[in-house]
């Protein structure tokens, strides 16, 4: 196992709100919103189907797939464990079986659409997160890769949970999960200092305060005011290891803080970032 594969000392579905079942509930309702004419045809005769991986990757998303097909009156019997890498085959088939769903054929083909659409999305974005992480540990890069809270609405609790199952870190959750601060909202309040200050006296202790900055010297100024972590926002390469050197040598011993890089960032040109110290970087910003 590499080092940077997830260790869970427990299933990732115990993360899961008690509203996780319900979504899947209006997925289904989504695909099949009044008649199943073509269910109605096919009928209760039991039928097996197999899932076939045709392409290599991580497996994500193992508890919603079996909701999905729950619901749907069937059971899922799995060839392969959430996070494991399924590879091509060598026996020249081009696929790999990695489930067995068996039910009524009604309830087969009810659930197969809604289930293999987000398995292969929540697959997929766990593959990436897996390769890029180990990309930059193959380079030499120590810090965090984490993700940002633009996804899909109404499907952001299966991207998520895809980034965790590939070893990403999922970043905030939401609005209310971390205060950030961006330029907008420093904008709109008048500084810095009172956008800092203002989000503490709400958030409390309990939520940390992250600030976009777009120089060395409104990170000064975030950093003063309090904030937990400073965002470089939209820096080159060269830029973000210059300040982060400065900020750290400056603060070391006043103030502790994370300093995050983000803001145009890709898998061709994020390795133009990667130095080691206590930074994370946020793709698709």
């Amino acid at each position: 196992m590499h080092k940077d594969q997830p260790i869970h000392h427990g299933s990732l579905e115990h993360l899961l709100p008690p509203s996780w079942k319900t979504q899947i509930l209006a997925w289904l309702a989504e695909d099949t919103p009044s008649y199943d004419y073509a269910g109605f045809v096919v009928g209760d005769h039991q039928r097996t189907a197999t899932l076939w991986g045709k392409s290599a990757g991580i497996i994500a998303g193992i508890p919603f797939f079996n909701e999905i097909f729950n619901q749907c009156g069937c059971t899922v019997e799995w060839h392969a464990v959430e996070g494991s890498y399924i590879n091509r085959p060598k026996d020249g088939s081009g696929k790999t079986k990695v489930a067995t769903v068996t039910g009524p054929a009604r309830g087969l083909l009810l659930g197969e659409r809604v289930g293999l659409n987000l398995l292969a999305r929540c697959s997929g974005i766990a593959t990436v997160s897996r390769d890029l992480l180990l990309s930059l540990r193959s380079a030499g890069y120590e810090g965090i890769l984490a993700g940002t809270r633009k996804t899909t609405p109404g499907f952001r609790l299966v991207e998520k949970y895809g980034m965790l199952v590939g070893g990403a870190d999922t970043h905030r959750m939401d609005l209310s999960s971390m205060i950030m601060l961006k330029d907008n909202h420093v904008w709109s309040r008048g500084s810095i200092t009172e956008a800092v200050q203002t989000a503490k006296m709400v958030g409390g202790f309990a939520l940390k305060v992250e600030v976009e900055v777009q120089n060395e010297e409104e990170a000064d100024e975030a950093i003063t005011a309090g904030a937990d972590v400073v965002m470089l926002d939209n820096f080159t390469g060269d830029g973000v290891k210059v300040a982060a050197r400065s900020l750290r040598e400056k603060w070391k011993g006043k103030r502790e803080f994370l300093i995050e890089v983000s803001g145009g960032l890709r898998e061709d040109n994020v390795f133009d970032y990667a130095n080691n110290g206590k930074f994370r970087r946020k793709l698709h910003e």
